[in-house]
């Protein structure tokens, strides 16, 4: 055949044509503009082309090829239309939704003036040419390793050892980051170890010379083979050149990653004398195959690190609405754990399951109480986290303002019902909310609590490990009872009191709930596990009955996990406490009291004549403001009623008046003493490692204000005094009436 048409000598010789279009190659030809105007029928069956349909005119791009591989193309049209010739791999999805890597040679189609008119491409799949058949299991290996996980650096590692030692002696893996190129797989057969200073080490930058062979792959943004590494030229240097000299390098593939445009880093290939093998040479269908290798291995290098950006952002927010750190509570040590999930080499649901809803804290509250908290928001990813992030909030605050536990919980029911969303069918979806909240007192080991369907907490005490028996545990917040009216949805309260020294273990069902490796989840073997770990461990601090907790149980982390560790230590805290009767003359008597304890105490002499003012200041509002009756607050049908004993105000107005003007116990200590009617109000005072609390309770319902004196007023400004001089204060309600109470620090600055 002379000419593209003619006919061989022969009278039964195919034509220029014919040949071409029976060839077992695919050959497609392109004009200057990248439009198709040829393909023949081996191009058609390999790029899927439905049958029957005209296809010129179209870009060469959408032959199928891969969006990642796009930029590729363009870049070998532009090279051919130079004049210049084109190898290389391409991945294309077939009309047929298959995929495949094609193998491509393009050369320029030149006119009769020698001017280029437009390119040529041959084209065949990829590995096809039925050699080394255990290398197509090769990358199958490493394609089902990428799909198999998301973690960057583990899925790097495991492609390696796949490649080492059956395809190669020696694997690198270099990424930039931002402008450097780093070293982050260094891997090698037989255990060898290149000796230190030598090949550059994980973690260290790289810099390779300029006619280096990856240089030119990274430059060249194509796979380059060094067939025989003993003519290989500038090592990086002349140490890295003798170890290479040493092991035997032959020869070396090095294959750029290159995904959505960008060039991630490379990978680099060698076969040396470390292994015994028949072949030691790579050859032009390895260097194919580790084209097609290192097309994969970047695409899942880019999903890796997006992944990981926005794991990072999702661990971020969920973090942002946890608490980081806790302030130091007297008689208390606190540890604390979140764990988050590890779907990603579990189910593969992506980002959504690393973040979840739940949640602890341990909230400071009135005369060194605190709140405890843990809880559970059904459902995974940002919605669970912001729901978790709401309700812990609207819990802290209806904690600091003393409410009980199970007033709280109601409230958090409420709020939970708010937080539904549409569910797409007309009704509302409410997330389903665990909530255990607990108010410890470390002075009296009482343990005041309401339970919304969370689990009981782990007591540890005395070297033994047990649930805490809880009396009352309610339903789910959130979760409406059939045929009861959310208004009327009602959480019980109850108190137990714990040994001294007690630890409690509060968690979420993440801890137990673990899927062991090829193994369905067993509940009651990991509680097994749990106890018998934490027993181990009874006896230590509470950073290490945390950690010998979350480890206790083996397996996928399929749920994340919060968990909280309390112990008290009473050793550190003291109490002393008296009942006065409710008359000018006993001020004095509570100010020795909170003076002789305070000595006691060791604190120190400024602080201790600071914290026996502020306890006049509280004392004599009790005294002028005591109700001459004792008042019980009820709740009834109607309402809350406080009961109809009718009392005299003595001139201080209505009940809701209440203020500080010491104008009635000045006229009081000026008259002749009335009989004592038998009105008493308690003074307790107690310390702890570093802060004083001072707490007066009495029989009065309304809780005081601070109120603006003027300048002529001769009181009204004992509250305000003990706002600017306290480290904090405030005033709750109780059964019988209310509490005020301060605190100040042991020792002064």
């Amino acid at each position: 055949m002379k000419r593209w048409g003619e006919a061989f000598y022969d009278d039964d010789a195919l034509t220029g044509a014919d040949v071409v279009e029976q060839a077992q190659i695919a050959v497609v030809v392109a004009d200057r503009f990248s439009h198709l105007r040829y393909w023949n029928s081996f191009a058609r069956e390999l790029f899927g082309f439905a049958d029957g349909s005209d296809h010129t005119g179209m870009s060469l791009l959408d032959l199928g090829i891969h969006e990642s591989d796009r930029e590729h193309a363009a870049q070998l049209a532009r090279r051919v239309l130079r004049g210049g010739t084109w190898e290389g791999t391409f991945a294309v999805i077939r009309g047929d939704a298959a995929w495949i890597h094609v193998r491509a040679q393009a050369v320029p189609l030149k006119d009769a003036s020698g001017a280029v008119d437009g390119i040529v491409m041959f084209a065949n799949e990829a590995m096809r040419s039925g050699r080394v058949e255990e290398q197509y299991g090769l990358l199958e290996r490493v394609g089902d390793r990428l799909a198999g996980s998301l973690e960057l650096d583990s899925t790097m590692r495991a492609v390696a050892e796949i490649l080492v030692p059956q395809f190669a002696d020696h694997c690198f893996i270099d990424l930039f980051d931002h402008e450097r190129l780093v070293r982050r797989i260094s891997v090698h057969s037989e255990g060898w170890t290149p000796p230190p200073g030598t090949w550059f080490d994980v973690g260290e930058e790289v810099r390779y010379p300029d006619r280096h062979f990856v240089y030119t792959a990274m430059r060249r943004v194509e796979t380059v083979l060094v067939s025989d590494y003993a003519y290989a030229d500038n090592a990086p240097s002349e140490r890295s050149a003798r170890v290479s000299e040493q092991v035997g390098l032959s020869s070396a593939i090095a294959a750029p990653l290159r995904a959505r445009g960008e060039l991630l880093g490379v990978l680099t290939l060698a076969l040396s004398r470390l292994t015994p093998r028949q072949k030691t040479h790579y050859s032009g269908f390895d260097r194919d195959l580790v084209g097609a290798i290192a097309s994969r291995v970047a695409l899942a290098i880019d999903n890796a690190r997006l992944f990981e950006e926005e794991r990072s952002t999702a661990l971020a927010f969920q973090n942002s609405l946890l608490p980081s750190s806790f302030p130091q509570f007297d008689g208390l040590s606190i540890a604390h754990r979140y764990v988050p999930a590890k779907p990603l080499e579990t189910h593969g649901h992506g980002i959504q399951t690393q973040v979840g809803g739940d949640f602890y804290d341990v909230i400071p509250l009135s005369a060194g109480r605190v709140g405890i908290v843990v809880g559970d928001v059904e459902g995974r990813g940002p919605h669970a986290a912001a729901v978790m992030g709401q309700l812990r909030a609207a819990l802290r605050a209806f904690a600091q303002a003393d409410r009980e536990p199970a007033d709280i919980l109601r409230e958090l029911d409420e709020w939970v019902r708010r937080l539904g969303r549409p569910d797409g069918e007309g009704g509302m979806w409410v997330p389903s909310v665990s909530c255990l909240y607990l108010v410890y007192d470390a002075w009296s080991h009482e343990l005041s609590y309401a339970n919304a369907g969370h689990q009981a907490p782990l007591l540890i005490h005395d070297g033994d490990v047990e649930e805490l028996a809880l009396e009352v545990s309610d339903t789910l917040l959130g979760v409406r009872i059939k045929g009861v009216p959310s208004d009327d949805a009602i959480y019980h309260q109850a108190d137990v009191t714990l040994p001294p020294g007690a630890t409690l273990l509060l968690y979420t069902d993440g801890l137990v709930d673990r899927r062991p490796l090829g193994g369905a989840v067993d509940i009651e073997r990991s509680l097994q596990r749990l106890f018998a770990r934490v027993r181990e461990v009874a006896d230590k601090d509470v950073e290490q009955i945390a950690e010998a907790a979350v480890t206790a149980v083996p397996g996928e982390i399929d749920d994340d996990t919060a968990l909280l560790v309390v112990r008290a230590h009473p050793g550190e805290l003291a109490m002393e406490e008296g009942f006065f009767v409710a008359e000018a003359p006993t001020v004095g008597e509570a100010r020795h009291l909170a003076a002789s304890t305070f000595k006691n105490w060791g604190m120190d002499r400024d602080q201790a004549e600071l914290a026996c003012l502020l306890v006049s200041e509280i004392v004599t509002n009790v005294v002028i403001h005591a109700t001459p009756h004792p008042v019980r607050r009820e709740f009834t049908p109607e309402g809350v009623k406080d009961s109809a004993v009718s009392f005299d105000t003595g001139g201080l107005g209505g009940a809701d008046d209440f203020d500080e003007d010491w104008s009635d116990l000045l006229e009081e200590a000026g008259q002749e003493p009335e009989p004592v009617t038998g009105t008493e109000f308690l003074l307790r005072l107690r310390r702890g490692a570093s802060s004083v609390w001072v707490e007066v309770f009495d029989n009065d319902l309304r809780l005081p204000r601070i109120r603006s004196a003027g300048a002529d007023d001769e009181g009204g400004r004992g509250l305000y005094l003990v706002d600017q001089l306290a480290t904090r204060w405030g005033s709750r309600p109780t059964p019988d009436g209310k509490a005020v109470w301060f605190e100040v620090p042991l020792k002064g600055e």
